[in-house]
């Protein structure tokens, strides 16, 4: 973080020092507020439209009125990008149910959201992880069951994450009833030895990735098989290739779960391919 760094809190551009969140907002208070993050790429946002899409459903499955609609939102991105001069990483969109008087009911109507929104540099493109091929674990998923909505309830997520840290690895797959939900902060695929590309179909048991539609799009374009089904974690152990998509990441392949490689422990073809069709969307803006 630099001096210069600026952030928006609740209708106005601040430097980041001087950016106060009241002890009485929601978010902080009850985790009840929506986060939504997009990819930032040569200046651009990646997928943004999709990803403004999904924060009003988010916001909506809890009763939060949205404050702006998805051109608000989007002016206020590029105003923060280029305040920031950022060119390659995150823009980090937050809304809260605003301040109140602690109770766990719903405060009066007409209390106005609380709206933060920062950014973050990152390199993603030329990220070197994805060279080499990410090494993952697999955990226990201790998250509520509406996982579909992107809560800033993240405790469960914040623990898999530490567990991935601790042993030495980049993501942690959660796991329900034997079978991969998705990542701590991604969504899980992986390629049979036949070539099918299978990620777990939507419902309120994971996020609906933006980066996982984009790149079932993509993977249909290449001719790849796609299947969307449960992937019990001894079907991942034998897949020929794994990768996780995310906007921070967007299509990372990975080359070991639980210790074991995934095919010949390096990242695969198809794999590669689907990164490159994903950095050659994003560039195009």
């Amino acid at each position: 973080m630099t001096s210069s760094r600026i952030v928006y809190l609740n209708g106005d551009f601040v430097p980041f020092a001087e950016a106060k969140v009241p002890v009485m907002d929601r978010g902080y208070l009850f985790a009840d507020g929506i986060y939504e993050v997009s990819a930032v790429l040569g200046g651009r946002l990646v997928d943004n439209a999709a990803h403004l899409a999904r924060l009003d459903r988010s916001l909506g499955e809890i009763g939060i009125a949205n404050p702006h609609d998805a051109a608000g939102w989007e002016r206020l991105q590029m105003e923060l990008v280029r305040r920031n001069d950022l060119v390659e990483g995150l823009v980090y969109m937050q809304v809260t149910r605003g301040v109140a008087e602690r109770d766990f009911a719903f405060p009066p109507a007409g209390t106005a959201p609380g709206v933060v929104m920062f950014t973050q540099a990152k390199t993603v493109a030329a990220n070197p992880l994805a060279e080499k091929g990410a090494r993952i674990i697999t955990v226990e998923d201790l998250r509520w069951k509406r996982r579909d909505i992107k809560s800033v309830a993240l405790l469960a997520q914040v623990l898999a994450k530490q567990q991935a840290v601790e042993a030495g690895v980049s993501e942690a797959w959660m796991v329900e009833d034997g079978a991969v939900t998705e990542g701590s902060s991604s969504t899980a695929f992986i390629i049979t030895r036949e070539g099918t590309v299978v990620t777990r179909p939507l419902s309120t048991a994971l996020l609906p990735g933006i980066t996982r539609a984009s790149v079932l799009r993509l993977a249909a374009e290449a001719d790849l098989r796609i299947e969307e089904r449960l992937i019990p974690v001894e079907m991942a152990y034998e897949a020929a290739e794994a990768f996780y998509t995310s906007a921070s990441s967007f299509v990372m392949p990975v080359i070991q779960i639980d210790g074991r490689p995934i095919g010949d422990g390096q990242p695969g073809r198809h794999t590669r391919r689907l990164r490159e069709l994903y950095l050659d969307l994003a560039r195009a803006g």
